[in-house]
């Protein structure tokens, strides 16, 4: 099963400014969740109730999946101490 790909403004912005490097190994994170890999992802609690994380190294990758539709909507792309 593949699941559409959305991604932010934000989010979109966030990751080209990354270095080349980290872009990546975050699309390969990405690539990851289009093809349905959510092994070792959490589901975020609190203001971010119903999200879900992915790591890619020292970043993570905040997402919304959105079951009946198959989008995965990126909506951050942060390095960990500045995720939340």
């Amino acid at each position: 099963m593949m699941y559409s790909i959305a991604f932010d403004k934000d989010a979109e912005r966030e990751f080209l400014k990354l270095e080349r490097q980290i872009q990546l190994l975050v699309s390969s994170k990405i690539l990851d969740l289009q093809s349905g890999n959510f092994t070792n992802d959490k589901q975020l609690k609190g203001k971010h109730k119903g999200k879900f994380r992915k790591r890619a190294g020292n970043y993570h990758i905040i997402y919304l999946k959105e079951n009946n539709l198959l989008v995965i909507s990126i909506i951050r792309i942060a390095h960990r101490k500045e995720a939340y």
